[in-house]
Protein backbone atom coordinates (compact mmCIF):
# COMPACT_ATOMS: atom_id res chain seq x y z
CA UNK A 1 0.00 0.00 0.00
CA UNK A 2 1.16 3.54 -0.72
CA UNK A 3 2.03 5.88 2.04
CA UNK A 4 -1.03 7.72 3.34
CA UNK A 5 -0.88 11.48 2.89
CA UNK A 6 -1.43 13.48 6.06
CA UNK A 7 -3.50 16.34 4.67
CA UNK A 8 -3.51 18.30 7.93
CA UNK A 9 0.30 18.14 8.18
CA UNK A 10 0.67 19.01 4.50
CA UNK A 11 -1.48 22.12 4.92
CA UNK A 12 0.23 23.24 8.15
CA UNK A 13 3.73 22.74 6.70
CA UNK A 14 2.88 24.73 3.57
CA UNK A 15 0.46 27.24 5.08
CA UNK A 16 2.30 30.31 3.77
CA UNK A 17 2.55 28.98 0.22
CA UNK A 18 -1.14 28.08 0.17
CA UNK A 19 -2.15 31.48 1.54
CA UNK A 20 -0.08 33.28 -1.12
CA UNK A 21 -1.67 31.15 -3.85
CA UNK A 22 -5.09 32.11 -2.48
CA UNK A 23 -4.07 35.78 -2.40
CA UNK A 24 -2.88 35.54 -6.02
CA UNK A 25 -6.24 34.06 -7.07
CA UNK A 26 -8.11 36.87 -5.30
CA UNK A 27 -5.86 39.48 -6.93
CA UNK A 28 -6.33 37.91 -10.36
CA UNK A 29 -10.10 38.00 -9.88
CA UNK A 30 -9.93 41.72 -9.05
CA UNK A 31 -7.42 42.77 -11.71
CA UNK A 32 -7.32 41.57 -15.31
CA UNK A 33 -3.75 42.83 -15.70
CA UNK A 34 -2.39 40.63 -12.91
CA UNK A 35 -1.61 37.76 -15.29
CA UNK A 36 -0.65 39.98 -18.21
CA UNK A 37 2.51 39.27 -20.15
CA UNK A 38 4.18 42.44 -18.87
CA UNK A 39 3.43 41.67 -15.23
CA UNK A 40 4.62 38.06 -15.47
CA UNK A 41 7.79 39.24 -17.23
CA UNK A 42 8.33 41.79 -14.47
CA UNK A 43 7.84 39.06 -11.85
CA UNK A 44 10.48 36.87 -13.50
CA UNK A 45 12.90 39.82 -13.72
CA UNK A 46 12.45 40.52 -9.99
CA UNK A 47 12.71 36.87 -8.97
CA UNK A 48 15.90 36.14 -10.94
CA UNK A 49 18.47 38.21 -8.94
CA UNK A 50 16.74 37.46 -5.63
CA UNK A 51 16.88 33.74 -6.38
CA UNK A 52 20.64 34.05 -6.95
CA UNK A 53 21.02 35.83 -3.58
CA UNK A 54 18.89 33.20 -1.83
CA UNK A 55 21.04 30.43 -3.30
CA UNK A 56 24.08 32.09 -1.73
CA UNK A 57 22.39 32.41 1.67
CA UNK A 58 21.11 28.81 1.55
CA UNK A 59 24.53 27.25 1.99
CA UNK A 60 25.10 29.32 5.12
CA UNK A 61 21.72 28.29 6.56
CA UNK A 62 22.20 24.61 5.77
CA UNK A 63 25.38 24.62 7.87
CA UNK A 64 23.49 26.26 10.77
CA UNK A 65 24.91 29.65 9.92
CA UNK A 66 23.54 32.77 8.28
CA UNK A 67 24.74 35.79 6.32
CA UNK A 68 23.38 39.14 7.44
CA UNK A 69 25.86 40.93 5.17
CA UNK A 70 24.24 39.59 1.99
CA UNK A 71 22.21 42.71 1.19
CA UNK A 72 25.09 45.11 1.77
CA UNK A 73 27.41 42.93 -0.29
CA UNK A 74 24.89 43.04 -3.14
CA UNK A 75 24.84 46.83 -2.82
CA UNK A 76 28.63 47.09 -2.82
CA UNK A 77 28.85 44.80 -5.86
CA UNK A 78 26.27 46.93 -7.68
CA UNK A 79 28.27 50.07 -6.90
CA UNK A 80 31.54 48.48 -8.04
CA UNK A 81 29.92 47.40 -11.30
CA UNK A 82 28.32 50.83 -11.74
CA UNK A 83 31.64 52.64 -11.32
CA UNK A 84 33.27 50.43 -13.95
CA UNK A 85 30.41 50.75 -16.44
CA UNK A 86 29.96 54.52 -16.58
CA UNK A 87 30.43 56.14 -19.98
CA UNK A 88 33.67 58.05 -20.45
CA UNK A 89 31.83 61.30 -21.24
CA UNK A 90 29.52 61.17 -18.21
CA UNK A 91 30.03 64.36 -16.20
CA UNK A 92 29.54 62.79 -12.76
CA UNK A 93 31.92 59.84 -13.10
CA UNK A 94 33.12 58.49 -9.76
CA UNK A 95 36.66 57.86 -10.99
CA UNK A 96 37.76 59.94 -13.99
CA UNK A 97 40.92 57.89 -14.37
CA UNK A 98 39.10 54.60 -14.89
CA UNK A 99 39.50 53.34 -18.47
CA UNK A 100 36.71 52.03 -20.69
CA UNK A 101 35.97 48.49 -19.51
CA UNK A 102 34.01 45.65 -21.11
CA UNK A 103 31.17 44.37 -18.93
CA UNK A 104 32.68 40.87 -18.78
CA UNK A 105 35.91 42.19 -17.27
CA UNK A 106 33.89 44.36 -14.86
CA UNK A 107 31.91 41.28 -13.77
CA UNK A 108 35.06 39.22 -13.21
CA UNK A 109 36.65 42.01 -11.19
CA UNK A 110 33.49 42.51 -9.11
CA UNK A 111 33.29 38.76 -8.40
CA UNK A 112 36.97 38.67 -7.37
CA UNK A 113 36.57 41.58 -4.94
CA UNK A 114 33.43 40.14 -3.36
CA UNK A 115 35.02 36.68 -3.08
CA UNK A 116 37.65 38.22 -0.79
CA UNK A 117 34.88 39.49 1.49
CA UNK A 118 33.36 36.00 1.53
CA UNK A 119 36.72 34.48 2.38
CA UNK A 120 37.07 36.88 5.31
CA UNK A 121 33.60 35.91 6.54
CA UNK A 122 34.45 32.23 6.24
CA UNK A 123 37.81 32.54 7.99
CA UNK A 124 36.36 34.52 10.90
CA UNK A 125 33.65 31.88 11.38
CA UNK A 126 35.85 28.82 10.77
CA UNK A 127 39.07 29.80 12.56
CA UNK A 128 38.09 32.44 15.11
CA UNK A 129 34.86 30.54 15.94
CA UNK A 130 32.83 33.75 15.89
CA UNK A 131 29.11 32.86 15.56
CA UNK A 132 27.93 33.49 11.98
CA UNK A 133 25.24 35.88 13.19
CA UNK A 134 27.84 38.16 14.83
CA UNK A 135 30.52 37.75 12.16
CA UNK A 136 28.21 38.64 9.29
CA UNK A 137 26.49 41.41 11.25
CA UNK A 138 29.89 43.02 11.71
CA UNK A 139 30.70 42.51 8.03
CA UNK A 140 27.35 44.07 7.10
CA UNK A 141 28.30 47.30 8.87
CA UNK A 142 31.87 47.20 7.55
CA UNK A 143 30.73 46.74 3.94
CA UNK A 144 28.13 49.50 4.26
CA UNK A 145 30.72 51.95 5.59
CA UNK A 146 33.13 51.00 2.81
CA UNK A 147 30.43 51.55 0.20
CA UNK A 148 29.67 55.01 1.63
CA UNK A 149 33.34 56.00 1.48
CA UNK A 150 33.87 54.74 -2.08
CA UNK A 151 30.71 56.32 -3.50
CA UNK A 152 30.78 59.46 -1.37
CA UNK A 153 27.12 58.69 -0.58
CA UNK A 154 26.22 59.76 -4.13
CA UNK A 155 24.06 57.76 -6.56
CA UNK A 156 25.91 56.33 -9.55
CA UNK A 157 24.47 56.50 -13.06
CA UNK A 158 25.47 57.16 -16.65
CA UNK A 159 25.87 53.51 -17.63
CA UNK A 160 27.02 52.27 -21.01
CA UNK A 161 24.26 50.85 -23.18
CA UNK A 162 25.99 47.47 -23.37
CA UNK A 163 25.68 47.14 -19.59
CA UNK A 164 22.08 48.37 -19.40
CA UNK A 165 21.05 45.97 -22.16
CA UNK A 166 22.06 42.94 -20.07
CA UNK A 167 18.95 43.20 -17.91
CA UNK A 168 16.54 45.15 -20.10
CA UNK A 169 16.04 42.81 -23.04
CA UNK A 170 14.07 39.65 -23.75
CA UNK A 171 14.86 36.51 -25.69
CA UNK A 172 13.01 36.44 -29.05
CA UNK A 173 11.19 39.61 -27.98
CA UNK A 174 9.10 37.57 -25.55
CA UNK A 175 8.32 39.24 -22.21
CA UNK A 176 8.08 35.79 -20.62
CA UNK A 177 11.78 35.26 -21.41
CA UNK A 178 13.77 38.22 -20.01
CA UNK A 179 17.55 38.08 -20.24
CA UNK A 180 17.74 37.85 -16.43
CA UNK A 181 16.16 34.40 -16.63
CA UNK A 182 19.32 32.88 -18.14
CA UNK A 183 21.82 33.64 -15.31
CA UNK A 184 19.24 32.59 -12.71
CA UNK A 185 18.63 29.32 -14.56
CA UNK A 186 22.38 28.63 -14.86
CA UNK A 187 22.91 29.37 -11.16
CA UNK A 188 19.98 27.11 -10.23
CA UNK A 189 21.33 24.19 -12.27
CA UNK A 190 24.86 24.69 -10.93
CA UNK A 191 23.71 24.87 -7.32
CA UNK A 192 21.48 21.80 -7.71
CA UNK A 193 24.43 19.85 -9.07
CA UNK A 194 26.73 21.18 -6.34
CA UNK A 195 24.31 20.31 -3.53
CA UNK A 196 23.25 16.90 -4.80
CA UNK A 197 26.09 15.44 -6.85
CA UNK A 198 29.36 16.62 -5.30
CA UNK A 199 31.41 15.89 -2.22
CA UNK A 200 31.12 19.53 -1.19
CA UNK A 201 27.33 19.20 -1.05
CA UNK A 202 27.51 16.05 1.05
CA UNK A 203 29.95 17.73 3.43
CA UNK A 204 27.68 20.78 3.69
CA UNK A 205 24.64 18.74 4.73
CA UNK A 206 26.79 16.67 7.09
CA UNK A 207 28.08 19.82 8.83
CA UNK A 208 24.53 21.13 9.16
CA UNK A 209 23.30 17.84 10.56
CA UNK A 210 26.06 17.39 13.13
CA UNK A 211 29.28 19.34 12.83
CA UNK A 212 31.16 17.27 15.42
CA UNK A 213 30.18 14.00 13.77
CA UNK A 214 31.18 15.37 10.36
CA UNK A 215 34.60 16.35 11.70
CA UNK A 216 35.11 12.91 13.25
CA UNK A 217 34.14 11.36 9.90
CA UNK A 218 37.01 13.22 8.23
CA UNK A 219 35.24 16.30 6.85
CA UNK A 220 37.44 19.40 6.76
CA UNK A 221 34.82 21.63 8.35
CA UNK A 222 36.87 24.83 8.23
CA UNK A 223 37.70 24.51 4.53
CA UNK A 224 34.06 23.67 3.71
CA UNK A 225 32.73 26.71 5.60
CA UNK A 226 35.20 29.02 3.87
CA UNK A 227 34.16 27.67 0.46
CA UNK A 228 30.48 28.14 1.34
CA UNK A 229 30.91 31.80 2.30
CA UNK A 230 33.13 32.52 -0.71
CA UNK A 231 30.52 31.00 -3.03
CA UNK A 232 27.81 33.04 -1.30
CA UNK A 233 29.71 36.29 -1.93
CA UNK A 234 30.35 35.31 -5.56
CA UNK A 235 26.59 34.90 -6.03
CA UNK A 236 25.95 38.25 -4.29
CA UNK A 237 28.42 39.81 -6.74
CA UNK A 238 26.56 38.38 -9.72
CA UNK A 239 23.20 39.48 -8.32
CA UNK A 240 24.48 42.99 -7.57
CA UNK A 241 25.93 43.26 -11.06
CA UNK A 242 22.55 42.34 -12.58
CA UNK A 243 20.54 44.53 -10.22
CA UNK A 244 22.67 47.56 -11.12
CA UNK A 245 22.04 46.90 -14.80
CA UNK A 246 18.30 46.39 -14.25
CA UNK A 247 17.88 49.53 -12.12
CA UNK A 248 20.00 51.73 -14.36
CA UNK A 249 21.79 53.05 -11.28
CA UNK A 250 23.30 52.10 -7.95
CA UNK A 251 23.77 53.67 -4.52
CA UNK A 252 24.50 52.77 -0.91
CA UNK A 253 20.78 51.95 -0.54
CA UNK A 254 20.94 49.21 -3.17
CA UNK A 255 20.37 45.77 -1.66
CA UNK A 256 18.94 47.05 1.63
CA UNK A 257 16.97 44.29 3.34
CA UNK A 258 17.72 41.69 0.68
CA UNK A 259 19.37 39.41 3.23
CA UNK A 260 16.15 39.16 5.24
CA UNK A 261 14.12 38.43 2.11
CA UNK A 262 16.62 35.73 1.12
CA UNK A 263 16.59 34.10 4.56
CA UNK A 264 12.79 34.17 4.64
CA UNK A 265 12.54 32.79 1.09
CA UNK A 266 14.90 29.94 1.99
CA UNK A 267 12.91 29.14 5.13
CA UNK A 268 9.59 29.21 3.27
CA UNK A 269 11.14 26.91 0.68
CA UNK A 270 12.18 24.31 3.24
CA UNK A 271 15.75 25.32 4.12
CA UNK A 272 15.83 24.78 7.87
CA UNK A 273 17.46 27.38 10.11
CA UNK A 274 18.44 24.38 12.24
CA UNK A 275 20.72 23.12 9.48
CA UNK A 276 21.12 20.03 7.35
CA UNK A 277 18.00 20.48 5.19
CA UNK A 278 17.32 22.38 1.98
CA UNK A 279 16.63 22.04 -1.74
CA UNK A 280 17.19 24.43 -4.65
CA UNK A 281 13.64 23.88 -5.95
CA UNK A 282 12.28 24.88 -2.55
CA UNK A 283 14.37 28.06 -2.56
CA UNK A 284 12.88 29.06 -5.91
CA UNK A 285 9.37 28.52 -4.54
CA UNK A 286 10.21 30.63 -1.49
CA UNK A 287 11.48 33.52 -3.62
CA UNK A 288 8.39 33.32 -5.82
CA UNK A 289 6.14 33.44 -2.75
CA UNK A 290 7.80 36.62 -1.50
CA UNK A 291 7.66 38.39 -4.86
CA UNK A 292 4.06 37.34 -5.58
CA UNK A 293 3.09 38.70 -2.15
CA UNK A 294 4.56 42.10 -2.96
CA UNK A 295 2.97 42.27 -6.41
CA UNK A 296 -0.43 41.20 -5.07
CA UNK A 297 -0.43 43.93 -2.44
CA UNK A 298 0.53 46.49 -5.09
CA UNK A 299 -2.33 45.40 -7.37
CA UNK A 300 -4.76 45.47 -4.46
CA UNK A 301 -3.57 49.07 -3.83
CA UNK A 302 -2.40 48.59 -0.28
CA UNK A 303 -0.26 51.30 1.25
CA UNK A 304 3.45 50.36 0.81
CA UNK A 305 3.79 50.34 4.61
CA UNK A 306 1.49 47.31 4.75
CA UNK A 307 3.85 45.47 2.42
CA UNK A 308 6.60 45.68 5.03
CA UNK A 309 4.17 44.52 7.72
CA UNK A 310 3.13 41.54 5.59
CA UNK A 311 6.76 40.65 4.86
CA UNK A 312 7.60 40.81 8.55
CA UNK A 313 4.71 38.52 9.42
CA UNK A 314 5.75 36.06 6.71
CA UNK A 315 9.30 35.93 8.11
CA UNK A 316 8.06 35.28 11.65
CA UNK A 317 5.55 32.63 10.59
CA UNK A 318 8.08 30.91 8.29
CA UNK A 319 10.67 30.54 11.05
CA UNK A 320 7.98 29.47 13.55
CA UNK A 321 6.78 26.73 11.19
CA UNK A 322 10.36 25.62 10.60
CA UNK A 323 11.01 25.34 14.35
CA UNK A 324 7.72 23.47 14.74
CA UNK A 325 8.81 20.89 12.16
CA UNK A 326 12.24 20.60 13.82
CA UNK A 327 10.76 20.01 17.27
CA UNK A 328 8.26 17.50 15.85
CA UNK A 329 11.14 15.47 14.37
CA UNK A 330 13.00 15.49 17.69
Amino acid sequence: MGKKINVKKLISDNAIILLIILLAIVTWANSQNFMSRDNVGNLISNVAPRFIIACGVSGCLITKGTDLSAGRQVGLAACFAAMMQQTLDYSARVFDWMPDMHWIFALVLTVAIMAIIGAVNGCVIAFLKVPPFIATLGMQTLVYGTCQIITGNQPIGGFKESYRALASGNFFGNRFLPYLLLPALLVGVFMWFLYNKTRHGKYMYAIGGNESAAQVAGVNVSASLIRIYILASVLYALAGFLIGSKAGGASTATGTGYELEAIAACTIGGVSVNGGVGRISGILIGVLVFEVLKICLQFLRFDPAYTFIAQGLVIIVAVALDLRKYLAKK
